[in-house]
């Protein structure tokens, strides 16, 4: 565990918000994807371990299915978490967007930094939770982790039709590109004026404080925060953790 993430006298307290009321079509039919096993333990457990995994963290808050809160509080009951931190469990809304402001509101008063954190990014390594708070505590508005591109990216028309072939339109420079991960870290205050004044639908929330034209900075991200979308993502997640138990004793 990274030394850094041991907060210094009067630094900002961080909550994070954990969004796992999406059904998670990709992944099939079935449990909603945050719940669904990850070497026999659900993806949202280890969601909320890779949070509470820095010591800067004391609350974490997971959004759960509006129906499902109940389920999702019995199923953190029923797994180890560290003691250090304390676990709030609320009822999510229709969108994404509605669920992370349900989640914010939930946290008390006292916490000034906020991280957002996808339930479907369970493996992301407590070095980079941490980084992304260090940026916010040093000033940032916003942060999020990110990678560089591997791949060329096309701009495209989007075809009329499934299947129909789509004519590119430009190929932007990798070199001003990134893929963004989670958690995403904000100043409070700016997070919970983004949800209050921002109304169109958007990705992610350092989007949302892009539109009140705040500068949001990006710190590395690491290979291993990946999101688990597909079945293939599963079996590389798997062996990921499979390293780990090698490697470390995970």
């Amino acid at each position: 565990m990274s030394d850094v993430s041991r907060p210094s006298p009067g630094a900002a307290s961080v909550a994070a918000v954990i969004p796992a009321a999406g059904r998670g079509v990709r992944l099939g039919p079935g449990a909603p994807k945050a719940l669904r096993a990850l070497n026999g333990t659900p993806m949202l457990v280890h969601a909320v371990r890779a949070m509470a995994a820095s010591r800067a963290v004391s609350l974490v808050v997971v959004v759960a299915p509006p129906d499902g809160a109940a389920e999702v509080r019995s199923l953190l009951d029923a797994h180890v978490l560290p003691e250090r931190t304390d676990f709030v469990v609320v009822p999510g809304g229709a969108t994404r967007q509605e669920s992370v402001r349900l989640g914010l509101e939930a946290v008390p008063a006292g916490h000034d930094i906020v991280l957002v954190h996808d339930a479907a990014r369970p493996l992301v390594p407590v070095d980079t939770v941490d980084a992304v708070i260090d940026a916010v505590r040093a000033g940032a508005a916003a942060v999020v982790p990110a990678l560089p591109l591997a791949d060329t990216v096309k701009e495209v028309e989007p075809a009329a039709a499934p299947g129909e072939p789509e004519p590119v339109l430009a190929t932007p420079s990798r070199a001003r590109l990134r893929a963004v991960q989670t958690p995403q870290g904000f100043a409070r205050a700016v997070l919970a004026r983004a949800h209050e004044t921002v109304t169109e639908d958007v990705t992610d929330d350092a989007s949302m404080v892009e539109r009140l034209g705040e500068t949001v900075v990006v710190v590395p991200g690491h290979e291993e925060a990946f999101k688990v979308t597909r079945p293939l993502d599963l079996v590389l997640a798997e062996a990921v953790l499979a390293r780990r138990r090698l490697n470390d004793g995970f």
